[in-house]
């Protein structure tokens, strides 16, 4: 997914874009830039700082500035709650988890880059199992017993469900299997990192009921999250945008941008600005 946050200069949220990356990672940076900049009826010049983060980061032609997700990740999760020590992200292409002092990234660990361990092993394993994404947590929370997933590679898992169907297993226990096996591997890597409280937990695997029970179980542990997981990491490049700017404007009494423009962004042959 692709996100824009968009705060005042109080650090007040005004507006949130969020849509799906896809292959063109550079059009879609304008195009939810301009949804977002709509919404509160601004101009991208309106803007005093932009931050862009995540691996796209790159292809966000108007940023001021690119800061890792790590660090972003960290400053948003501490701006809403201020008490976290530890975090951990599932997101589609990787699992992380994060030690967090004051809102600064202390150190971390992630998974490798087998899908397994992130919310890509879940995508794949629903369309197997016939289910959309978003309804795979509520369907876990309906299971009657554990079954357990021996295979955490993607492509063995998907055999393995199949195996499971076939023996006349109930899809909510097989789902329930999946989130477990899932939160097993992520709970394996927050305990390699260690863990303190608060805990909190982000990212798109946070939306899902079934995968925050698991975690909670594998870890034996309270876990917060956020209203609006998916928007952790674009809330920290937003105010570390604006601390960006203050310091600027401190040291110098004022801030040297570089032009913005918003290009040209042609979705299905049909173009938007």
């Amino acid at each position: 997914m692709t996100k824009v946050a968009l705060i005042d200069k109080s650090s007040n949220l005004i507006s949130t874009v969020k849509g799906p990356t896809g292959p063109e990672h550079r059009q879609l940076a304008n195009e939810v830039m301009r949804q977002a900049l709509e919404k509160v009826s601004l101009q991208i010049d309106d803007i005093s700082c932009i931050v862009a983060t995540g691996y796209g980061r790159v292809n966000v032609p108007f940023a001021d500035r690119q800061i890792t997700e790590l660090s972003c990740h960290a400053r948003g999760v501490f701006s809403i709650f201020p008490n976290v020590r530890t975090a951990i992200d599932i997101g589609g292409q990787d699992a992380k988890c994060m030690k967090i002092d004051n809102g600064r990234l202390i150190s971390f660990v992630m998974n490798d880059k087998c899908a397994a361990g992130t919310g890509r092993f879940l995508e794949v394993t629903a369309a197997t199992l016939g289910v959309k994404l978003e309804d795979m947590g509520d369907i876990s929370l309906k299971a009657t017993k554990r079954i357990q997933i021996s295979n955490l590679c993607t492509i063995f898992a998907q055999q393995e469900v199949v195996a499971l169907l076939s023996h006349g297993e109930r899809l909510e226990d097989i789902v329930a299997g999946l989130h477990n096996a899932l939160a097993s591997r992520i709970a394996a890597l927050a305990q390699r990192l260690g863990i303190e409280p608060d805990l909190v937990l982000t990212g798109g695997g946070a939306k899902n009921t079934g995968m925050v029970r698991a975690v909670k179980e594998s870890l034996g542990r309270e876990l917060l999250v956020p209203e609006e997981p998916l928007l952790t990491g674009a809330l920290g490049a937003a105010i570390l945008a604006g601390e960006t700017y203050m310091k600027a404007v401190a040291a110098s009494g004022a801030f040297s941008a570089k032009p913005r423009r918003l290009e040209k962004a042609t979705f299905f042959g049909r173009e938007h600005r």
